[in-house]
């Protein structure tokens, strides 16, 4: 699966892009926030408050319980604000 990062998730994972075997049990968004979390003291950084990063799933918004199935892209980014 290809993995974006955006904004301060990009700047503390220390990439914009990678590709990730999803591993068994990793079914939602949040377990895969979850997974990420695990990898690396920049990524935990970026994880540590999963409440305040979002997430879309091929391009369209994506609540933490949204199944990872059938997706090929999931992005990572701070909540944003209009105006």
């Amino acid at each position: 699966m290809k993995v974006l990062y955006f904004a301060w998730v990009r700047e503390r994972v220390g990439r914009e892009t990678e590709e990730i075997a999803v591993p068994e049990g990793v079914t939602t968004v949040a377990d895969l926030a979850a997974f990420l979390k695990d990898r690396g003291e920049g990524y935990a950084r970026a994880f540590e408050n999963p409440r305040v990063v979002r997430a879309a799933l091929d391009r369209r918004h994506a609540k933490p319980d949204t199944p990872l199935a059938g997706a090929r892209e999931v992005a990572f980014f701070p909540p944003m604000t209009g105006g």
